[in-house]
C-alpha cells in the first residue's frame, strides 16, 4: 500500500494485518482521487472507520490542510499514528480513538467544518447509515461538502438525509463508491 500521487507519491505506508482491516485498494483509491479532482486542494478532512489512514493521507498529499481520522481498534490507531509520522503530518492531523456507531460527540466542537468525508468501515454489516446519520445529526459537514462511503455493491446505502442527495456511485470489482452531497 502507497500513496499514489502528489506530495508524497511513492511513499510506503503501514499496513495492519488480520481480516478485520480491508484497506483500500490502490487501484480504487486512485480511481476515487481523479473523480475528486481538485476537491481535496486546502479541503478539511475527515476520514472514519480509517483503518490505515490511507484514505486521509492520499487527502493530504494532494493538497488537503487536515485531516482529522476516527476509529476505535487500537491497532487501526497504532497504524494511522505511524503512517502520519512515515508522511510528516503531525501538525496537520488529529487521530481520535471512538465507537462511531454511537455518535460522533468526539467532533461535537468541529461542526461545519469538514470538506471532504469518507467512511470506510467493514463491509456488510450496517456501520454506513448509523455514520451518516451521526454525521449530519452534528452538521459536522461544510456547506459545499462531498462525502465517500466505500461499501459492497450489495449494500444500498441512502442519501444521509433528505438534505442530500446521491450525486454518483461507481463499482470497482467487490467495491463500490457512493457519493452524496447537499441539496441546494
Amino acid at each position: 500500500m502507497r500513496i499514489i500521487a502528489g506530495a508524497f507519491r511513492g511513499r510506503k505506508l503501514s499496513a495492519i494485518r488480520g481480516i478485520a482491516i480491508r484497506p483500500t485498494a490502490d487501484r480504487v483509491r486512485e480511481a476515487l482521487f481523479n473523480i475528486l479532482a481538485t476537491r481535496p486542494v486546502e479541503a478539511t478532512v475527515l476520514d472514519l472507520f480509517a483503518g490505515t489512514g490511507a484514505l486521509g493521507l492520499e487527502a493530504l498529499s494532494r493538497g488537503a490542510l487536515r485531516a482529522v481520522f476516527v476509529d476505535q481498534a487500537p491497532t487501526a490507531l497504532q497504524a494511522i499514528r505511524k503512517n502520519i509520522q512515515l508522511c510528516r503530518m503531525e501538525a496537520h492531523t488529529q487521530v481520535l480513538q471512538w465507537n462511531i456507531l454511537n455518535n460522533l460527540n468526539c467532533l461535537r466542537d468541529q461542526a461545519g467544518r469538514f470538506d471532504l468525508i469518507f467512511i470506510d468501515p467493514p463491509y456488510n454489516r450496517g456501520l454506513i447509515p448509523p455514520a451518516l446519520a451521526h454525521l449530519v445529526a452534528l452538521e459536522l459537514a461544510a456547506p459545499e461538502a462531498l462525502i465517500v462511503a466505500e461499501h459492497d455493491p450489495a449494500e444500498a446505502i441512502a442519501p444521509p438525509s433528505p438534505g442530500w442527495k446521491n450525486t454518483d456511485q461507481r463499482r470497482y470489482g467487490q467495491t463500490q463508491l457512493s457519493f452524496f452531497s447537499k441539496t441546494s
